[in-house]
């Protein structure tokens, strides 16, 4: 007979650390935090990037930009417990960790200039509202994002960030020392610091390989003198966010330009949402799942923009860690979220995290990068290999992945279509997809 210890273990109303791998159980806060702590740091640098790049074009202060990195770390930790555990219909209970996307970042690069910042927010406000109530009716046109499609939009977000993988392992673009020596030695160091410990350590220490090459990876770039500590100088203690610290402007080319931005994030949050549940869960994310996580990536940005900044959205990079840990349990992912919100109210933290080199960070993101790639690949091994869907892969994967590689091919198209499309192999690989499964005629086989 089953005692009441072992019943109660079984449901998981016991915290162990053996529950990080089920996706309710209560697990243990100090043990939890570690776990919490590496998604974070998987994506802290991805996360302000993004708003760095966008604020250098637009000529904003340091000090702005600085205001604008404490607000990302505050919604990225809002979104995530949103996503985590719901509000009304927003959020998928599901381990999806939101940053800044760099999906935006060209389109913002090519807004900002012409209109302004203000301009920016404008857009992004109305997109997210947009996407937000596509997502909320989401049961209605979802059958068109069928399984071959999301498969191929999860392999093309893998491919498109091996590129983000490489340059943070060479240093970051526009660093002054890209692709030297020494970013060399602390990328790989990093990475082979993460596969030894994921060889040599055993049960669940194992998932902690990430933290752990990034621990070691910094420690040795303390020592060879490639952290920055100047931004620790002046660090308030408590920072809290301005609400419209920007005055919203409605530029309707803006607005198209931006929304339909929003559509490509919305088919990679359901790529995202699609990958997780497939590699992890092993089972197809529901109806009510990718409403969720669709309507709170758009009512987060809306809610970001309204505090002056970018869009927030699921993030690919911890869809990675998660199929490479199997660490699924809402309560850990959300001690990370606990720790974004803290950085965004106490400025020390976020300046902290700040100084992780960049070559730190590729060194353990490359692995998880192609971790993506692979659940993309087995998403579409899933779906069968028959002809159809053999074109359908095939077609939209060559033409995303081949023609962005040569954006100078779009040079013929009016400026907004090249913005959106010429560099963004996701759009591309997601407008084919989605043309092809509209148009392709069923296998004989499976109609017969």
């Amino acid at each position: 007979m089953t005692s009441k210890k072992e019943m109660q273990t079984a449901s998981g109303s016991t915290a162990s650390i053996e529950n990080i791998y089920t996706l309710d159980g209560k697990v243990p806060l100090i043990k939890s935090i570690p776990f919490g702590l590496q998604h974070v740091l998987a994506m802290f640098v991805a996360n302000i990037a993004p708003i760095m790049i966008v604020t250098g074009t637009c000529g904003l202060s340091s000090q702005e930009t600085a205001s604008l990195i404490q607000v990302a770390m505050l919604m990225a930790g809002i979104g995530t417990l949103v996503q985590l555990f719901t509000v009304w219909k927003l959020g998928a209970k599901l381990p999806i960790v939101m940053g800044i996307s760099f999906t935006f970042v060209s389109v913002f690069c090519y807004v900002g200039p012409r209109w302004g910042y203000e301009a920016i927010i404008g857009a992004v406000i109305v997109g997210g509202i947009v996407e937000g109530l596509l997502g909320l009716c989401a049961k209605y046109w979802r059958k068109i994002i069928s399984p071959i499609v999301a498969a191929c939009v999860v392999t093309a977000i893998g491919f498109s960030l091996l590129s983000v993988g490489a340059n943070s392992f060479a240093g970051g673009v526009g660093s002054a020392d890209f692709g030297s020596a020494r970013n060399w030695i602390l990328g790989s160091v990093t990475l082979l610091c993460c596969i030894g410990f994921n060889i040599f350590a055993k049960g669940h220490l194992k998932q902690l390989s990430v933290l752990f090459g990034l621990a070691v990876g910094y420690v040795l770039a303390v020592f060879m003198g490639m952290v920055d500590f100047s931004a620790l100088n002046n660090v308030g203690l408590i920072a809290l966010p301005e609400l419209m610290p920007y005055k919203p402007v409605f530029n309707i080319s803006a607005i198209v330009s931006v929304v339909m931005i929003f559509l490509v994030s919305a088919t990679e949050t359901i790529g995202d949402t699609s990958a997780m549940t497939n590699t992890v869960l092993k089972r197809e994310a529901t109806d009510k799942e990718i409403s969720g996580s669709l309507a709170c990536d758009g009512i987060i940005s809306s809610l970001s923009a309204c505090f002056g900044c970018l869009p927030i959205t699921s993030f690919s990079q911890n869809v990675g860690l998660l199929a490479m840990t199997k660490v699924v349990n809402r309560y850990t992912i959300a001690t990370g979220a606990g720790i974004l919100i803290l950085a965004g109210i106490f400025p020390v933290i976020g300046a902290v995290l700040a100084t992780l080199p960049e070559a730190v960070l590729g060194g353990c993101t490359i692995m998880m990068f192609g971790n993506i790639v692979i659940s993309g690949l087995q998403m579409i091994g899933a779906c069968g290999y028959t002809q159809r869907n053999i074109t359908i892969a095939a077609l939209s994967l060559s033409v995303g992945l081949g023609f962005t590689q040569v954006p100078e091919m779009f040079a013929i198209f009016p400026d907004l279509i090249g913005t959106i499309f010429a560099e963004n192999c996701v759009a591309v690989v997601f407008l084919m997809a989605i043309l092809l499964n509209l148009f392709m005629p069923e296998d004989n086989a499976k109609s017969e």
